[in-house]
Order: structure tokens, then C-alpha cells, then sequence
């Protein structure tokens, strides 16, 4: 059977992926079974050399875009090859395959119709990274909407697809955008063809949007020009609605109450950023990608610190509660020697009348025993003082020493539930049991009592008395620092099993090779890791953050120090 529509040599046609007005997109092979993706751009170039004007501002666009790949990034598309097609003369760009759903996918069932928090936070930071990225290097997408992110499932990172409408002219992209572009996602000023960095924002702004309630903001009912008039007019007059009341409405029913409860407590900060990304005037956006992704990482951050010193507040009111309620007990111990010391004497003074040759014994008796109450009382509130203020400040230390160590273990790692995606299966896991992922108004005092109790290994908290610790002898050899050189570990035999301390900061690879590293890292805390397999440059582990998830990847040894 003879091909249908062939690209070009080398290059197999497996069949077209998907559709629009910015072109259609084909499933390829490249010789040697490597699966690819070409995106096939609707206007065809008569004349496919430097002489034709299209042509040339096709190339151009394509050797911009190809900067952005200079620098390979986990959340952009790789940029291939592209040209002209052997069948009708239409340019196109071949990338890179991503398997996996895109966001669109994962908003129909069997998935759940909007997002969690912790995954619409993770979809923030990956997209806002990739478009910093383009931004950072003059490319504009000019199509961002839900179906043109993927999730790859093979790396767990949300990545930025599709620039086809980035390397069309502007009077193509125009007629393209007016005829068949994705309106519910186009920015104002989309209507009259221009493009800005601002405009990429207002679209991530939809899209996240969309993620937290369900839907875009301005719906199209159906495809008539009628109802597109309809939505690009809301986009330029009407103002965004309610987004913490949509997802109050379709937040899904089957949901358990207390993830409902804790699903509905979207961070303040989020909200801000929507809004104001979905500003009808670009100036009053973020400029570009750049200043969007700083904006999320720190906001980000600084809503983990104070979750975390919201727990240690309710943690520390426990402790006080408890050293307050010893502090009454021994009171009323207090209260009853000193009944009983009154009655004693009391008793002796009935024994002096009766008796008076032992009135001297006894007021002797009574003397003694008065001063020695007298000296024990004194000295025992002395004591009691003393272990109050020396509990109140080891938990004042316990707690602001470990803050740092578990909010940068915490953040480093992430909270990243879309770690697979397998046969149409729910992809977001819930954990209720964890006491340091609820809320700080769900915490209960048992759940305080477990903080409180846990084992000092448990906390990665280490107390250290330095008033008792002996003083360097600077007259012996100095030992060799524990943190090796890169080339220190490559001359040790090392292995599975071998232990590891993070240096500095070490991020995950999905393959041992430099050009795979993932967004996610371990900034160290008395951070250990195990090798699980040894592969020249790097090593294979799973760590576990203090929230119980655990991540596997492979990190470089020159990012570690050998472990005793």
C-alpha cells in the first residue's frame, strides 16, 4: 500500500495526532525506531528556498526557537529538526514525543473534574518555569491552553508543547487565531493579532483557572461565530468570576468531608496571582514568564514556613498546656506536705502540754523540723523554676533549629502526587493519617502528643549540649573533611548500598545523564541517602521527605560526600 502523505526522508508518517487551526500534528518515526512528534502548519511555501519571503521568515522563526533548546529544560519541548514536507510543500517542526496525558485529559473521567491543591501549585511552577524559560530567550508561545501540556509520565514533569503559531507570520497568525484559535484561552489583545510576553501569562492564568474550578472562566457553548464573538467580548470587558465560588460548586461530591474541608482553603496567594494574571490590561499583568515563575517559587515557599510554623504553634501551646498542668500538681503536692508538716506540729504541741519533760525534745523537734521545711520549700521552688525556664527554652530551640531543616527537606522535594499514570487509574493519591499534612485547624491534642512524643530520629532534629563539649586539641593531625572532592569518591569503590550526605543541593535525574535533571531537589538537612545502583557519575536512590513521599531518581556523586 503507498503512503498517503509522506514528510520527508527518513522521517515516517504515523498517522495525525490532532488537529486545528494552527496545523495539524503527526505521530513519526525517524529511522531507528525513535518515536517523534511533528506539528504540520496549514499554509504551504511555493517556493522552498531564500528567495521566497515565507520561507525565510519560517526559518528564522525556527532558529529562534531552537535557542530555547540551546539549554535543555524539563519543561519545554525539544525542537528536532524541521523543514518543508516532499507532499505539498507545508512547513513543519519536528519535537520530541511526550508520553503521557495532556491537561485537558486530565480533567474528564475517569479523573476528577478539577485539581487538588498541592497538583494545581506543582502545574504552576512547571509551566511558569517553562514559559520564563521561552521568555528568557525572546520566544513567544501565543497558544497556551490546557491540551498543549502534557504530563510526562516517564519524568513526572508537566512540559510545554506546540510552538507552531510561534513561527507563523503575523498576518498568518492573525487569520489563524480569528478563524480556529482556542478562544476561552486568548487574551485581549489576541483579537487585534498581537502577541506580548503578557499575553502567554494571561493564558497560564486561564489554564490554572481552569484547574482550580472546573472550567475556563468564559465558557463557549458551542462553535458558532455567534458564541465566539460572545467570548472574546468577555474576555476584553467582562471581569473574571468568582473562582473560590466555582469551586465550591463542583467540588466533586464523592470527595471524603475532610478532604472537602481542606480542598476548599485555596492560599491566598494563588488567588492573587489568577486575577491578576487575568488583568484585561497587559500592563497590569506580571511583565513576563520570568517575574510570574518568581513570584509562585517564593509565594510557594513562604506558604510552606508558615504551615509549618502554624503546627509547631499548636504543638508548643500542648507543651505549655502540659508544663502548666505539672506546675499545678506540684502546687498541690506543695499544699499537702505543708498540711501535714502543720498537722506534725500540732501534734507535738499537744504532746509538750501533756508532757513536760519532752516539751524541750519536742520544740527542739519542731525547730528542726521547721527549718529544715523551711530550707527544702525554698529550695525546691528554686528547682522548680529552673526545670519550668529549661524546658521552655530547649522547646523554643528544639523547634526554631528543626523549622529551617524541614522546611527546606519539604520544599525541595515537593508534594507531588502525579508521579504515575496507569490504565485510567485516579492519578492523585490522598494522606489523611499524616499529622504534618492536615491543616492546623484539624490538628487534634492527640495528634500534638504524637509531634510531641516522637523520637529525636523521627524529627531530623539533632540537640547538641555544646557546654559540655570538649575543647579541639590543635596540637593533633587534622583529620580530612568529611565532604570529598568529586574525584575523592570515584577513587573509592562504592556500590548499592553505599551511603551518601547531600553536599549542597542535589537534583534528580530521570537517567544517569546530565541532560535529564528534573525539577525536583534535596537542599540537605542531615540528609543520608542509600545507593540502590551505581552508574559512573551517578547513583540510584529513593528518598523519603518528612511528609512520607518518596521520590526515585538518579544524582550526581560530585553533589555528594561519602557517609562513614
Amino acid at each position: 500500500m503507498s503512503k498517503v502523505f509522506t514528510i520527508t526522508d527518513g522521517l515516517e508518517n504515523l498517522g495525525a495526532m490532532k488537529t486545528g487551526g494552527q496545523g495539524s500534528v503527526y505521530k513519526g518515526k525517524r529511522t531507528g525506531e525513535i518515536i517523534t512528534a511533528i506539528k504540520l502548519l496549514p499554509t504551504p511555501i511555493f517556493n522552498p528556498t531564500d528567495d521566497d519571503r515565507s520561507y525565510r521568515d519560517f526559518k528564522n522563526e525556527v532558529d529562534k526557537l531552537k535557542r530555547v533548546n540551546e539549554e535543555p529544560h524539563p519543561n519545554v519541548v525539544t525542537i528536532l529538526s524541521s523543514g518543508v514536507s516532499d507532499t505539498g510543500n507545508f512547513p513543519f517542526i519536528e519535537m520530541e514525543y511526550i508520553e503521557g496525558p495532556d491537561l485537558e485529559e486530565l480533567l474528564k473521567p475517569p479523573h476528577d473534574p478539577l485539581f487538588c491543591i498541592k497538583d494545581v501549585c506543582k502545574v504552576a511552577e512547571h509551566l511558569s518555569n517553562a514559559l520564563a524559560h521561552c521568555h528568557k530567550y525572546g520566544v513567544k508561545h501565543g497558544d497556551i491552553k490546557s491540551n498543549n501540556v502534557k504530563f510526562n509520565i516517564n519524568t513526572g514533569n508537566f512540559v510545554l508543547l506546540d510552538f507552531g503559531l510561534s513561527v507563523m507570520s503575523d498576518e498568518q497568525r492573525r487569520t489563524s487565531l480569528r478563524n480556529a484559535g482556542a478562544i476561552e484561552f486568548m487574551a485581549p489583545e489576541q483579537n487585534d493579532g498581537e502577541i506580548l510576553f503578557a499575553t502567554d501569562v494571561y493564558s497560564f492564568g486561564v489554564i490554572i483557572f481552569e484547574l482550580l474550578t472546573g472550567r475556563v472562566p468564559f465558557p463557549l457553548n458551542d462553535r458558532t461565530e455567534s458564541a465566539r464573538n460572545t467570548v472574546r467580548l468577555s474576555h476584553i470587558e467582562t471581569p473574571a468570576p468568582d473562582l473560590v465560588e466555582l469551586r465550591t460548586q463542583n467540588i466533586p461530591a464523592e470527595w471524603p468531608e475532610a478532604k472537602k474541608e481542606r480542598e476548599l482553603h485555596i492560599p491566598e496567594w494563588l488567588v492573587t496571582m489568577v486575577y491578576k494574571c487575568l488583568e484585561k490590561n497587559p500592563k497590569e499583568r506580571f511583565e513576563d514568564g520570568v517575574l510570574l515563575h518568581d513570584f509562585i517559587v517564593h509565594e510557594r515557599h513562604a506558604s510552606k514556613t508558615d504551615e509549618v510554623l502554624a503546627s509547631q504553634l499548636v504543638v508548643m501551646k500542648k507543651v505549655n498546656k502540659q508544663l502548666t498542668d505539672e506546675v499545678s500538681s506540684l502546687k498541690q503536692t506543695v499544699a499537702r506536705y505543708e498540711k501535714q508538716l502543720a498537722a506534725r506540729e500540732h501534734s507535738h504541741s499537744d504532746a509538750a502540754i501533756i508532757a513536760p519533760a519532752r516539751a524541750s525534745e519536742a520544740t527542739s523537734y519542731s525547730y528542726e523540723g521547721n527549718s529544715s521545711r523551711s530550707v527544702s520549700r525554698s529550695t525546691f521552688m528554686v528547682v522548680l523554676v529552673l526545670a519550668i525556664a529549661f524546658a521552655v527554652i530547649a522547646a523554643y530551640s528544639f523547634f526554631s533549629k528543626g523549622n529551617a531543616d524541614t522546611v527546606a527537606a519539604s520544599y525541595a522535594v515537593g508534594n507531588d502526587s502525579l508521579d504515575s499514570v496507569q490504565g485510567g487509574a485516579p492519578l492523585f493519591s490522598e494522606q489523611t493519617d499524616d499529622v504534618e499534612n492536615k491543616p492546623v485547624e484539624q490538628l487534634t491534642e492527640a495528634d500534638a502528643v504524637q509531634v510531641t512524643e516522637r523520637k529525636p530520629e523521627e524529627t531530623n532534629v539533632t540537640v547538641v549540649d555544646t557546654s559540655q563539649a570538649p575543647v579541639a586539641d590543635t596540637s593533633k593531625k587534622v583529620e580530612k573533611p568529611e565532604e570529598q572532592t568529586a574525584k575523592d569518591q570515584q577513587d573509592k569503590p562504592a556500590g548499592p548500598g553505599t551511603r551518601y550526605r547531600v553536599a549542597a543541593k542535589a537534583y534528580f535525574h530521570s537517567k544517569a545523564d546530565e541532560s535529564s535533571r528534573t525539577n525536583e531537589f534535596i537542599i540537605p538537612g542531615n540528609v543520608i541517602v542509600r545507593a540502590i545502583e551505581d552508574k559512573g557519575e551517578f547513583i540510584l536512590v529513593n528518598f523519603k521527605d518528612d511528609q512520607g513521599e518518596t521520590t526515585t531518581g538518579w544524582i550526581r556523586k560530585k553533589d555528594l560526600a561519602r557517609a562513614n
